[in-house]
């Protein structure tokens, strides 16, 4: 018997299938009930108005939105915030800025560490495995 602490409320439950507990299983697919039928009457509502209207967090419905349960297609308005900067985005992460931002400082450090051939004494090139690697060609 795996018994867990629930992440969301803290009781103690039999972990199986979920992490987190029947209760707040329960109280989410509530929530996600409310979100729906929200969405129905309000085709043009925003996540703030969601929120507001449903007493749902906009952690929670982006959630939903993530997992699919919730499609940004149908609702022209919905959007969700990036995961760096906050600002709305309708799909992915992060928005266009912040994936060119990131691209662009993997591609500078890529091209630093090219130049750089580890030396005996060198101790960055000990096997570990580093995010630049994923990037490097093949030789």
């Amino acid at each position: 018997m795996n018994l867990a602490n629930c992440p969301r409320c803290g009781r103690l439950f039999t972990n199986n299938f979920r992490d987190i507990c029947p209760s707040c299983i329960k109280e989410i697919e509530e929530e996600y009930e409310k979100c729906l039928k929200f969405l129905r009457e309000e085709k043009l509502a925003t996540i703030q108005d969601v929120s507001d209207g449903t007493g749902v967090s906009i952690r929670q419905i982006t959630k939903f939105i993530k997992e699919g349960r919730i499609s940004v297609a149908n609702n022209p308005n919905m959007m969700y915030p990036c995961e760096v900067c906050g600002v709305l985005i309708r799909d992915g992460n992060m928005c266009d800025s912040c994936r060119n931002r990131l691209t662009r400082d993997l591609a500078a450090a890529a091209k630093d560490d090219s130049g750089k051939k580890p030396g005996p004494d060198d101790k960055s090139g000990s096997g570990a495995y580093s995010a630049v690697d994923k990037f490097r060609s093949p030789k």
